[in-house]
């Protein structure tokens, strides 16, 4: 099970340009380091895919394990692991966020 659960991270971080891995969605954001993360994607303007591990513990699991990173929302841009919810802001800050999001 967790092998097919990384497959499947695999294909979406390569598939989507921006995919964030959370609790809940874009519509719904259920925690609020999560509800952070959508607010700035939201704002730049950029289109991303949501996958709420809340509806999948075995999807929760492995999403740590494919990042090597305990904590979530995780944000990938264009295959690359950017961070969590400090990190996202941090970027946004300095507005190197914006320039990973453009290229």
């Amino acid at each position: 099970m967790l092998q097919e659960k990384l497959k499947k991270i695999e294909i979406d971080v390569k598939d989507y340009p921006v995919v964030l891995f959370m609790k809940g969605n874009k519509n719904l954001p259920m925690c609020g380091f999560s509800a952070r993360v959508v607010d700035i994607l939201k704002r730049s303007g950029v289109e991303f895919e949501t996958r709420d591990v809340l509806q999948d513990e075995n999807l929760r699991a492995a999403i740590k394990e494919f990042s090597n990173w305990p904590t979530l929302p995780q944000l990938y841009i264009r295959g690359k692991f950017v961070g969590g919810c400090d990190i996202v802001e941090q970027l946004h800050e300095t507005g190197e966020l914006q320039d990973l999001l453009s290229q």
